[in-house]
């Protein structure tokens, strides 16, 4: 009998254990939802530039801490950073960011198992748009957010934003395999205002590019336009006939160099391109 009754104990224990830690996971399943819609708010409100809406998400006694900008205190000065910089001239230029949503994570803050608030931690990129130019991405950084629960409402009090730096090119474009006479139709030494030799070679399913003792592949998006896997970089071969004339770079689709081919190394021999 005694036997029973410390079995049936343990079974007891056991599902009240169960219990309690169900719970406490739906509690932060639950807070994790209301910080991550606040912070998505807030997010939407920057990325309009609405500073009065972006600054209802903080508490007044906010600290913003940033690797660049240095410190803000307090919401009027944090409001007047947003107005002077980044919300300054949305005629001309725009800031947009985008989460990484794998990145996201957050962590409850309690006290005697009440919750009181909530670190969410990620990182973010950040586009430009300039009037008349492409959206791309610009920056990547850290952010680091406590949020409080304060009189019923929950308020951002600090915020780290942190390691900030360029934004890794991520490559959209498809490759296309192309005949090997074609591929050796571009082959030779180009030379431009910038570069003053760029070679030419055929190679395998690609292109090799030679600037000095440096070597990138490009390959074809069209028949005569070839990219780079690293960078938003594109190269047109333009013809006259069948004779490759010139080779237009461009960055962002914006021309940053036109190149003649030069005439006296057409096959890619004569200029030293068989050397690549």
């Amino acid at each position: 009998m005694k036997k029973q009754l410390i079995a049936a104990t343990l079974v007891l224990v056991s599902m009240l254990s169960f219990r309690s830690i169900s719970v406490a996971q739906n509690n932060d399943q639950q807070l994790s939802a209301v910080i991550l819609h606040n912070d998505s708010l807030f997010w939407q409100a920057y990325n309009n530039c609405d500073v009065s809406k972006m600054m209802s998400y903080f508490s007044e006694d906010i600290e913003f801490y940033h690797d660049k900008g240095g410190i803000t205190f307090g919401i009027p000065a944090l409001a007047q950073s947003f107005e002077k910089g980044v919300c300054s001239n949305r005629d001309s230029f725009t800031l947009r960011r985008e989460v990484i949503d794998s990145s996201i994570k957050v962590f409850p803050l309690k006290k005697d198992g009440v919750i009181y608030g909530a670190i969410l931690t990620g990182s973010h990129l950040f586009y430009v748009q300039e009037k008349g130019k492409k959206e791309h991405a610009e920056g990547l950084a850290k952010f680091t957010h406590l949020w409080l629960l304060k009189n019923g409402s929950w308020k951002m009090t600090r915020v780290l934003s942190y390691d900030h730096g360029p934004a890794p090119y991520i490559n959209k474009r498809k490759a296309l395999t192309l005949p090997a006479d074609v591929l050796r139709s571009y082959a030779g030494k180009y030379k431009g205002p910038q570069t003053a030799a760029m070679y030419i070679k055929a190679e395998a399913g690609s292109l090799i590019m030679q600037i000095g003792d440096k070597n990138f592949s490009l390959y074809a998006e069209k028949e005569n336009l070839f990219f780079s896997k690293d960078r938003d970089l594109t190269f047109e071969f333009i013809k006259k006939g069948n004779e490759t004339m010139k080779l237009i770079v461009r960055e962002r689709d914006e021309i940053a160099e036109e190149l003649q081919r030069d005439s006296q190394g057409t096959d890619g021999r004569a200029t030293g391109a068989s050397q690549l």
